[in-house]
């Protein structure tokens, strides 16, 4: 009973910590120079824009009411916090809201626009480095200190002191046929082809798939030593513990002991990362992502940020939070499945 009292307290919990986080964020971002108000009155006065012609003298001068105006239609003539209630009622946490760099669209339609490219990239990206990394660390674990230990340590680490970015380049540069005499297997950017419309099913998931396995595999190999690494410590700790000598004591095998029980509980600290399945499409790489032109989240964050965007931007933060809260409630859920044993009582 206790365990529901407490995933109810966390559900509970969501609706204040969701409206700290957009309040902090909101009232930050108001107070950031060079803001939507501030580049509209740059480009009415042509700075930056290259209208302003050498010898025209001083760029045009914008009036008190010509401010005022900008102000209104950006809506910073109102106060913070009735802008915020805007947002956050009106807009329906931003995702009504008019975006500032397209007006028309919303948040919401450009969210939606790149939501099925970082849903493949990032859902990908995640399960291979899962699927991977625990069969290997489990490989390394059974194996610590031999060969095929040290071998996969050398190869892990390697890839892991490697900037994605820098990967991503050399990949283009061997396998995309950017540099004469290298190979021409795969495209060298974007997330599909110009004919993709016109493809069959199969022909449509094999170009994404051309597409996506040089960024998919950039993104995946920053992981694969932290959770290669994580799961074989975890294993050799279980495997010292005094059950797993009990089962063999008793006349049960090692193997039994290993599999049965030891795996089992040394996945306790590798589900704390499953919880962010629910936010891995918000969560591309926003370098990967400029290496490979692909439109996906990460370039639409950082669009937002630089160009001040403030709908998209709060609209991403927005549901970024959410599925973040409820990841990391869905990751206390798969605690209790992985070990019944542990108790809420008094959190």
């Amino acid at each position: 009973m206790e365990r529901l009292d407490y995933f109810i307290k966390r559900f509970l919990l969501i609706i204040p910590t969701f409206i700290g986080i957009t309040v902090l964020c909101f009232i930050l971002i108001q107070f950031v120079p060079g803001g939507p108000v501030e580049q509209a009155i740059m480009k009415m006065k042509g700075i930056g824009t290259g209208e302003t012609a050498i010898g025209q003298g001083d760029a045009q001068s914008i009036t008190e009411e010509q401010r005022k105006e900008i102000e209104a239609y950006y809506g910073f003539d109102q106060p913070i916090y009735k802008r915020y209630f805007n947002w956050l009622v009106k807009y329906r946490i931003g995702m009504q809201m008019p975006s500032y760099k397209y007006p028309n669209k919303t948040a919401w339609q450009l969210i939606r626009e790149r939501f099925r490219v970082s849903l493949v990239f990032g859902v990908t990206g995640f399960l291979l480095s899962y699927l991977v990394c625990i069969p290997l660390g489990i490989a390394k674990a059974l194996r610590h200190n031999r060969v095929f230990d040290l071998v996969s340590s050398i190869i892990v680490f390697v890839g892991y002191a490697i900037p994605p970015f820098a990967f991503g380049m050399v990949l283009k540069m061997f396998l995309c046929g950017t540099v004469e005499g290298f190979l021409d297997i795969f495209p060298i950017s974007g997330f599909h082809s110009e004919n993709y419309a016109s493809l069959s099913l199969i022909g449509k998931v094999q170009d994404i798939f051309m597409h996506m396995a040089l960024p998919v595999l950039c993104y995946v190999i920053g992981n694969f030593a932290v959770l290669t690494l994580l799961m074989k410590n975890s294993l050799i700790e279980q495997i010292s513990r005094d059950y797993v000598r009990t089962v063999v004591a008793k006349g049960g095998s090692f193997k039994r002991a290993v599999w049965g029980h030891a795996v089992r509980n040394s996945m306790v600290p590798i589900v704390t990362g499953i919880g962010a399945i629910l936010t891995v499409m918000f969560a591309g790489s926003v370098i990967i992502e400029q290496v490979f032109e692909i439109p996906g989240m990460g370039r639409l964050s950082l669009e937002a940020i630089v160009g001040r965007d403030y709908p998209v931007f709060m609209g991403i933060l927005a549901l970024t939070s959410i599925l973040g809260l409820l990841g990391n409630i869905l990751s206390d859920f798969l605690y209790v499945i992985i070990d019944p044993r542990i108790n809420f009582q008094g959190v």
